[in-house]
């Protein structure tokens, strides 16, 4: 195809703040008409306890491998996705502040859309990062397993993203 863009993926684990604005700006292309965004923030209780952050960790070199067999399967089902970009939050999260946010951009929403969407559903499925949950008062904390993990076995799903 002549004069196509170069598909982009960037994926960053970082123990700062989140940038939307970064996150946006590496995905944006003139050939594209949609960018899709997901943004996951912790929320502030779970089960009737109130959270007030989430400790995140990762096997951070699996991430980048998990993270870029998924941004290939994404590009199979949804080939016009042209940039693809993930950033996650590890270390501290307070309540109210973003753990994860994802982007794509496509020519046409439909597939930015729905790409997103399969990406944070595998992400919490299948990537190395774990997620302890901190409670208010008693210092109590929990790990959480997402519902969606693949390789673990609890019932329970908690915090955050």
């Amino acid at each position: 195809m002549e004069g196509a863009e170069k598909k982009r993926d960037v994926f960053k684990l970082s123990r700062d703040r989140l940038s939307i604005q970064e996150v946006v700006d590496t995905v944006s292309s003139t050939s594209c008409g949609a960018i899709s965004i997901f943004l996951g923030t912790t929320r502030d209780s779970f089960e009737g306890r109130r959270v007030i952050g989430l400790e995140y960790e990762a096997y951070e070199a699996m991430v980048q491998s998990e993270l870029g067999k998924l941004s290939a399967d994404i590009r199979t089902r949804w080939p016009t996705v042209t940039h693809v970009c993930v950033h996650h939050r590890l270390g501290w999260v307070g309540a109210g502040e973003a753990s994860v946010a994802i982007a794509m951009s496509s020519p046409h929403r439909h597939d930015a859309q729905q790409a997103v969407q399969y990406c944070i559903n595998q992400l919490k499925a299948n990537v190395p990062i774990w997620k302890k949950e901190v409670y208010a008062g008693d210092e109590e904390a929990s790990w959480k397993e997402n519902k969606e993990c693949a390789w673990g076995g609890a019932k329970e799903a908690g915090g955050g993203t």
